[in-house]
């Protein structure tokens, strides 16, 4: 076992790095030991098996965005559902398209759902889907409908694909638009347009639910 100091922490960054660059399937616990600085012997003491510190690497970076990056970003569950709602998405946002190392558990879970393993079960449990209720009960009160109708799940789904879109869709809107154009594109302004068009379009479908004049 190595002995240096802090080499768990390095375990987790190295793998953080590799797994994300390579994907699961791909990245060798021989890699991640050399990029640590530590022994084979010390990942297998740390944790055990390449599945147990692929599992413990996407809750170490998982932290790491929470932690910058909450779930509502600075709103309270006093606050009106939809001051909420933008505190989620633009905490989501920043979370997946920051450009320091916060940025890192979105690349991985990237990685992951192209290419699922075991642990997408686990981190489903535990992370995707206490927020999945969470914007689904603020979508319910926004729209005035039953946090489980099919309409907030639609309405759900709707508001978390536009943001998933620009981290899956990178490659491909830099083609359609071209790389300068792409670049411009500030994490700030993508966040306030999600905002402005996800209130937008539940203020109508609320109306509509009302049978108010749109």
């Amino acid at each position: 076992m190595d002995d240096k100091p802090n080499s768990r922490k390095r375990i987790l960054w190295a793998a953080g790095e590799i797994f994300s660059e390579t994907g699961f399937r791909q990245a060798t616990v021989r890699q991640i030991s050399r990029r640590a600085g530590v022994n084979v012997a010390s990942i297998n003491y740390y944790f055990q098996s390449k599945d147990n510190l692929y599992l413990e690497t996407l809750r170490y970076w998982k932290d790491i965005a929470f932690e910058k990056y909450p779930r509502e970003l600075g709103t309270t569950p006093s606050d009106l559902p939809e001051k909420r709602l933008e505190g989620f998405i633009r905490s989501f946002v920043y979370r997946i398209l920051d450009s320091g190392i916060e940025s890192r558990f979105g690349k991985l879970m990237a990685r992951e759902f192209a290419d699922p393993t075991s642990a997408l079960d686990v981190i489903i449990e535990e992370t995707a889907r206490p927020m999945f209720i969470l914007i689904g009960s603020i979508i319910g009160r926004i729209i005035n409908k039953d946090p489980v109708s099919d309409r907030v799940l639609y309405c759900t789904s709707s508001v978390i694909g536009q943001c998933l879109y620009f981290l899956y869709a990178r490659p491909m809107y830099r083609r359609l638009i071209g790389e300068q154009k792409a670049r411009s594109l500030s994490v700030e302004d993508i966040a306030d347009h999600i905002c402005r068009f996800s209130l937008a379009a539940l203020s109508t479908i609320r109306s509509e639910e009302q049978g108010a004049p749109v």
